[in-house]
């Protein structure tokens, strides 16, 4: 990992932490590059089921690129590696939730977006601000799927943020907590999805994300074809077993 991007794993929960608080955390490429690492590293990690990212500090969770940077080196497009894109050009199976404890804007915005859910501040404030520099969010082509989209329209056209109250109405973020419980709220969540079976839950991610991606006949056969194997799984057995021995199950992720 870089100086600038921690990991840790809490009981089955890793914790991939921006750690640039005096710039806002902003994307500069040692940030980059750690959250390719911790990303690759989070996805070969047995003992982690599932990734949460924050933003160190109290002020933003990431408040996107590093425009000094970007100015220095006359960035034009960003190449397809620039920074991971979960589902897009880094495949994570296993879930992904972004602790927002402040600004996401720009590319703070498309890491958030990017994961499966959101568990955000109440001063937490999210923007697609490239309007407002004249740069450009490609990434954000899933957006109106995330909510509606006229409230996509707004957000793109205008750059204006969105407080965390009005992202929790239209869709875009899953809770809003105190500041202080943040931490503490983001790992009850991310401890319930891991104490369920992690075939299950692999495939119950798959399967949200089928109607962003096919015609409705298409995703009921690949949705088949996604549960066929838990079906078959010796966890399939065991979740019944513990329940009629009145035991917690012990996954086994076979």
């Amino acid at each position: 990992m870089t100086d600038v991007v921690t990991y840790d794993v809490v009981d089955g929960v890793a914790w991939l932490t921006i750690d640039r608080p005096e710039a806002r955390n902003a994307l500069s490429k040692d940030v980059r590059d750690g959250l390719w690492e911790g990303t690759h590293r989070f996805v070969a990690d047995d003992s982690a089921a599932v990734l949460v990212l924050t933003g160190a500090g109290e002020k933003a969770f990431c408040a996107g690129g590093d425009l000094k940077e970007m100015a220095e080196s006359s960035l034009e497009i960003p190449p397809p590696d620039f920074l991971p894109q979960f589902g897009r050009n880094v495949e994570v199976a296993k879930p992904t939730i972004a602790a927002v404890n402040g600004v996401a804007y720009a590319g703070g915005f498309l890491l958030a977006q990017q994961c499966d859910l959101i568990v955000a501040a109440e001063h937490a404030r999210f923007a697609v601000s490239e309007v407002k520099v004249g740069r450009g969010s490609p990434w954000a082509a899933p957006l109106s799927w995330l909510v509606p989209p006229r409230v996509a329209l707004e957000i793109l056209l205008t750059g204006d943020p969105l407080d965390a109250a009005r992202a929790r109405e239209v869709g875009l973020v899953n809770h809003v907590v105190p500041a202080a419980d943040l931490r503490d709220r983001t790992q009850e969540l991310a401890a319930r999805i891991a104490a369920n079976a992690p075939l299950s839950v692999r495939a119950a991610k798959r399967t949200a994300y089928l109607s962003a991606e096919a015609p409705r006949e298409q995703a009921y056969a690949r949705a088949e074809e996604i549960w066929a194997p838990v079906y078959r799984s010796a966890d399939a057995q065991e979740g019944p077993a513990a329940f009629r021995d009145k035991r917690t199950p012990v996954w086994t992720g076979r």
